[in-house]
């Protein structure tokens, strides 16, 4: 799947580390979210551990983005992971400095310049509107604004702080329009996503609700639902 293919909204779920998303749990999810993309017609994307990429691009043709990239270039670097790794197992971009791999400025940029180069998609998280507008600066195709404290919670951010959201949808068309924003933390259900969208994102950013779901079909159903 082609990166220019990603419409807006855009649900990417982050499989993370958990147990539930490891080998038959990330094809679980992935089964999922072919049905419910089907269904809806909404862009579900995943982001699952390294082994699981291939696998879930070749058998549910859902977009699929790595958790991270190291930008290095293939050679003498044990233990990193190299972009050209990722997009040859079918990846067609990846998170960046997401709040559990926090990354220097210097490090995003880095990021950010060798997906673009490698013809792939940046997702760049972020935590207040101050770090969204730098981020912004360097061209990223998404912005994902997650509040570290509401990470894993059951209350949004488009509820407990939507000031957040306004605020860094603004500062991004100010500085670079062409970047989408994605809403990220404590999104559970369709309620969640479309104060989100309403608040002027292109899609939101989520993990455990999908994750740790036991049938996450129906939560990805819900989610979409307003939408």
């Amino acid at each position: 799947m082609k990166p220019n293919s990603l419409n807006t909204p855009l649900v990417l779920v982050n499989l993370k580390c958990y147990t539930e998303s490891i080998g038959n749990g990330a094809h679980r999810i992935a089964r999922a979210a072919r049905e419910v993309t089907d269904e809806s017609g909404v862009t579900i994307g995943l982001a699952p551990l390294y082994p699981d990429i291939h696998p879930i691009n070749h058998h549910y043709d859902i977009p699929v983005f790595a958790q991270h990239v190291d930008p290095v270039e293939p050679g003498a670097h044990t233990g990193r992971m190299p972009l050209l790794a990722v997009k040859s197992a079918g990846a067609i971009g990846s998170l960046v400095n997401h709040s559990e791999y926090r990354l220097n400025i210097a490090d995003i940029e880095k990021n950010v310049t060798a997906l673009r180069d490698a013809g792939m998609l940046s997702c760049v998280c972020s935590n207040n509107i101050a770090t969204t507008a730098a981020l912004s600066a360097l061209g990223p195709d998404y912005v994902a604004i997650e509040p570290p404290e509401l990470i894993g919670g059951k209350i949004s951010v488009s509820e407990a702080n939507p000031g957040i959201i306004t605020g860094s949808v603004d500062i991004v068309k100010k500085i670079n329009p062409a970047v989408k924003v994605l809403t990220g933390a404590g999104i559970h259900s369709g309620k969640c996503v479309k104060t989100a969208i309403d608040l002027g994102t292109d899609g939101v950013l989520l993990a455990s609700s999908v994750v740790k779901a036991e049938d996450p079909a129906a939560v990805l159903r819900d989610l979409v639902s307003l939408l």
